[in-house]
């Protein structure tokens, strides 16, 4: 009995580890991760077919794919007014073109890195396909790449085109004769065209006509362009898997020039000069905006309700004078609910000139919902306020004690309330040594009482009061608001800045409770200085940029130095603007008038500034090509990340391997036209060009 048992015990165990491993089935090996694009098996036309009829591409591939972001990274030469149908179906692609098929023409479809395998999304890169309607298929090619002319920046994604009509009049007039887009590192190359002479340009076409608008970011080269083919031999390594030598063999390649086009794309920043807005957004302040910056003020006169004041406002306005706000000074015009002005000012006509346009403005004065509601519950509580101090007036008269909270409450009502200005400093913490002191007020100010503001030093323990301290004054034109004090502060010392009563005076007669605060000027030890010896003998200034192209400081090159004393500890990047009309300030191009914009070049490594520390830097602003010029850290538009898992692992063991900040950068960009720069960048490119010719 007692073993019949024990034999059933062991068989529901056993039925039990039996069940229990068959919930717990384990996922099965799926084989090593695919990291390998799809492959191009066949299509209808073929690759390169000629005397092509009709209308539809059908492209097969050795397994399932996906097209990801065809309109911007796929383009059809030659320019397309309804683009094709593109779709992705199991593992074909096919392209059907809406346009009529025009003859004795070669066509090109550029996907540039749109399609990718199904599962692992694996990219395939530069794929191309290209068929004629005549006898022959074009195939000469133009390369190069298109950087943002201010930054450097790769400009991904964006029209690049020819014209084979040399016509300074084609870019503005004509649709580009054939395109390509650039890829994420901003390089490009045009395919498929016939032996000639073109121009070439690059486009962001923000309205779809393939042509250039002033508004539009363009890039432009006056160079006239020969495209040629030729033959070379090399010695090509093929590699087995896991990256061994695998043979090594003699290849016959072509080669397409040019292949180093270098395009630096602006913007004219042109824009129409028109009155945008305006409105009363208090009873005190009128705002006027207009579409871009503008020369000089408008001028306003007023019409109702008359003004018993000659000046009756204060603008405020930055340097650009797009933004103007007119801080009305009349109190009869603040109490009214509208102005009436006439506003004189510089438009864009139809010609587009300018000319002078007057506008007739109302500026109405609307309280909002928000703000009734608010008024009303202010109203309420000054209503149930004065019916209690009724109340304590009443029971004092009758000759009752009030209590003590009584009495002070009714001392508070009795007191005559007198409005105050309110100001502050600019900042607060410590003040760098460049640094200005500043105070900031609610409304325009009509005086500052330099009798009244007192600043003093510490000395040991004791404050020492400063004489002969400069008068606080604005930073700029128009802006109303912001004083500060010009004068150089010691280092590591501390001050205390007093402003009385009374020493600041608003345009509404407000004047200032007193103010008393400390402050400290830091010292030189907590700073680091940089000096860096470049080759440049023209005018040029340097930008000191934190994170990605943060302003920090600007300074001049002098006698091939640029000297930038007192910069807090960190990393920062270097920028070098070659300014050509020295004005202080990077200009844009202009096309019609055929101006380059100024160039523009990186410090090719980051520079990490320590504290109580000088670093010097020598750099030749040429001897690195200007698409490698950029730090990876300071760059915004980053190449895609690559799906290929084999690459990414390759990259990594070079960067373990790597000791240098130059080698983390050659992942990105080409080095195109790699020979070291010598003078001009652009022309550079070209001599560079004629080299290999």
């Amino acid at each position: 009995m007692k073993l019949n048992r024990l034999v059933h015990i062991v068989l529901m165990a056993i039925a039990g580890l039996v069940l229990y491993s068959c919930a717990n089935i384990g996922a099965p090996e799926g084989g090593p991760m695919d990291i390998t694009p799809p492959k191009f098996v066949k299509s209808s036309p073929a690759q390169g077919a000629v005397n092509v009829k009709g209308n539809k591409v059908e492209i097969t591939f050795d397994e399932i794919v996906n097209i990801k972001d065809q309109q911007k990274k796929v383009s059809v030469s030659p320019v397309q007014k309804n683009p094709p149908v593109i779709k992705a179906m199991g593992k074909k692609l096919t392209i059907e073109f809406r346009d009529e098929m025009l003859p004795n023409t070669t066509y090109s479809i550029d996907f540039s890195n749109s399609i990718e395998d199904n599962n692992e999304g694996n990219p395939l890169d530069g794929f191309s396909f290209a068929f004629s309607t005549g006898d022959e298929v074009d195939s000469l090619q133009i390369s190069g790449i298109m950087l943002r002319a201010r930054d450097l920046e790769p400009m991904q994604h964006l029209i690049v085109g020819v014209h084979s009509n040399l016509n300074d009049t084609a870019f503005t007039n004509i649709p580009l004769e054939r395109i390509c887009r650039t890829n994420d590192r901003g390089q490009f190359t045009l395919r498929n065209l016939k032996p000639g002479r073109y121009h070439v340009f690059g486009l962001k076409d923000m309205d779809g006509d393939y042509r250039m608008a002033r508004t539009e970011d363009i890039a432009f080269v006056d160079e006239i362009y020969v495209p040629s083919a030729s033959s070379y031999q090399s010695q090509d390594t093929v590699f087995t898997y896991d990256n061994k030598v695998d043979t090594v063999v003699t290849g016959t390649h072509t080669m397409f020039l040019p292949n180093n086009v270098l395009l630096t794309m602006f913007n004219e920043d042109y824009h129409s000069m028109y009155l945008k807005t305006y409105n009363r957004p208090s009873p005190s302040r009128m705002h006027v905006l207009f579409s871009t910056k503008c020369d000089t003020l408008p001028t306003i006169n007023l019409i109702s309700p008359k003004s018993y004041a000659q000046s009756w406002y204060v603008p405020e306005y930055t340097e650009r004078k797009d933004s103007i706000f007119y801080w009305v000074t009349d109190s009869a015009l603040i109490k009214s609910d509208s102005i009436v002005v006439a506003m004189s000012y510089m438009r864009t006509d139809s010609t587009d000139n300018l000319s002078l346009q007057t506008d007739t403005l109302t500026f109405a004065y609307r309280k909002s919902g928000s703000l009734l509601k608010q008024e009303a519950a202010e109203k309420k509580e000054r209503e149930q306020h004065a019916k209690r101090i009724a109340q304590l007036r009443e029971k004092q008269e009758k000759g009752k004690e009030l209590n003590p909270e009584e009495q002070k409450e009714l001392e508070l009502a009795e007191k005559p309330v007198i409005p105050k200005l309110k100001f502050d400093f600019a900042r607060r913490g410590d003040y760098d040594v460049y640094d200005s002191l500043k105070l900031t007020f609610p409304t325009p100010i009509a005086k500052i009482d330099p009798a009244g503001i007192h600043l003093e030093i510490k000395r040991d323990t004791l404050w020492h009061e400063l004489t002969d301290i400069p008068q606080f004054r604005q930073p700029q034109e128009g802006s109303v608001l912001t004083y500060y004090l010009p004068m150089d502060f010691e280092p590591d010392s501390t001050y205390r800045i007093t402003v009385d009563s009374l020493a600041v005076t608003s345009v509404y007669g407000i004047q200032n409770d007193p103010l008393s605060t400390d402050f400290r000027i830091k010292g030189y030890e907590e700073y680091a200085n940089l000096l860096v010896n470049v080759n440049v003998k023209d005018h040029a200034f340097a930008e000191l940029l934190s994170g990605q192209d943060k302003l920090e400081r600007t300074v001049p090159v002098v006698d091939g130095k640029i000297d930038i004393p007192n910069v807090l500890p960190g990393t920062y990047f270097l920028r070098l603007v070659l300014d050509a009309n020295d004005n202080g300030v990077w200009d844009t191009g202009n096309y019609l008038n055929h101006i380059q914009p100024e160039e523009v070049y990186y410090f090719p490594k980051k520079l990490k500034l320590r504290k109580n520390w000088d670093a010097e830097e020598t750099w030749d602003i040429y001897a690195t090509a200007l698409d490698l010029q950029k730090p990876m850290d300071a760059r915004r538009n980053k190449p895609e990340e690559s799906k290929n898992k084999l690459e990414q692992s390759r990259n990594r063991d070079k960067k373990k391997n790597s000791n240098s900040d130059e080698d983390e950068e050659d992942e990105f960009g080409t080095g195109i036209g790699a020979t070291p720069y010598s003078g001009n960048k652009y022309q550079d490119y070209q001599n560079n060009n004629r080299r290999q010719r």
